[in-house]
C-alpha cells in the first residue's frame, strides 16, 4: 500500500478493527516515510449474480423481484414476511455456493418451489401454476396430485 501523501510504498499497518457485520477491516496506516496516517478499508469483491433467462437474456438478481413472486403467491396464506425473507436469503446463499455467477432462472424457480412446498402448500400451487407454466388443467391436476 502507498502513501496518500508522498506515494512512499513503505507503509505500517498500526490498528486494524473489523466492522460490526464482517464484510469490512478498517486498517490505519502511518508512512515510514513522511510519518503522516491514512486509513485505508479492505472489502471483499463480490461479484454480481446474473439469471439466465428461458429467452437467453441475462440481467442481475433481484432481491426485490423474488420477494414480489412470494408475496403474490402467498396472498391470503399463513405465510410471514419474516418466512419470505428467511426464503429469499436461503436461496441467495444457494445460489452464492453455485460454482458460477451465472445462474438459470429454473435453478431459481426450482428452490423457490421447494422452499414454498415445505411451509404452505397453496402458496407453492400459485407459484409453481405461474413458474412451470401450466398449459392446461391436467397439468395443473397432476401438480396437485404429486402433493396429495
Amino acid at each position: 500500500m502507498f502513501c496518500l501523501f508522498c506515494k512512499n510504498t513503505d507503509t505500517e499497518v498500526i490498528e486494524t478493527r473489523v466492522s460490526d457485520d464482517g464484510t469490512t477491516v478498517r486498517r490505519r496506516r502511518a508512512c515510514g516515510k513522511c510519518q503522516k496516517r491514512f486509513t485505508t478499508y479492505e472489502r471483499i469483491e463480490e461479484l454480481p449474480l446474473l439469471v439466465i433467462k428461458r429467452d437467453g437474456r441475462r440481467e442481475r438478481f433481484e432481491r426485490d423481484k423474488l420477494r414480489r413472486g412470494l408475496f403474490k403467491s402467498s396472498e391470503k396464506t399463513t405465510v410471514t414476511t419474516k418466512q419470505i425473507e428467511e426464503i429469499i436469503s436461503g436461496i441467495e446463499n444457494e445460489l452464492k455456493q453455485q460454482d458460477s455467477t451465472e445462474i438459470q432462472s429454473d435453478l431459481i424457480g426450482n428452490l423457490t418451489a421447494k422452499h414454498l412446498k415445505k411451509i404452505d402448500k397453496v402458496a407453492y400451487i400459485r407459484f409453481s401454476s405461474v413458474f412451470k407454466r401450466f398449459v392446461d388443467v391436467e397439468e395443473f391436476e397432476k401438480e396437485l396430485k404429486k402433493l396429495l
